[in-house]
């Protein structure tokens, strides 16, 4: 299984489920990332979180915990 985490800045990846229970996968879907979504990953904090990506049109900045949440192809 490939996360939001495992893809390098410049790549772009489609979401294929988000994990999660409750308020945070609730979180994760209005903020747009739902299944079939395209993900552009546009750079990574030297520590590597945040990750800050466009989704939909618009930035976006994810935890590296919520990116594990977030499997991609």
């Amino acid at each position: 299984m490939k996360t939001l985490k495992d893809v390098k800045v410049g790549k772009t990846a489609v979401v294929v489920k988000v994990h999660g229970e409750g308020p945070v996968r609730r979180r994760l879907m209005d903020m747009g990332v739902t299944k079939g979504t395209s993900i552009y990953v546009r750079k990574v904090a030297p520590l590597g979180d945040p990750v800050e990506v466009n989704i939909r049109g618009y930035e976006l900045s994810l935890r590296k915990a919520d990116c594990e949440k977030i499997e991609v192809e």
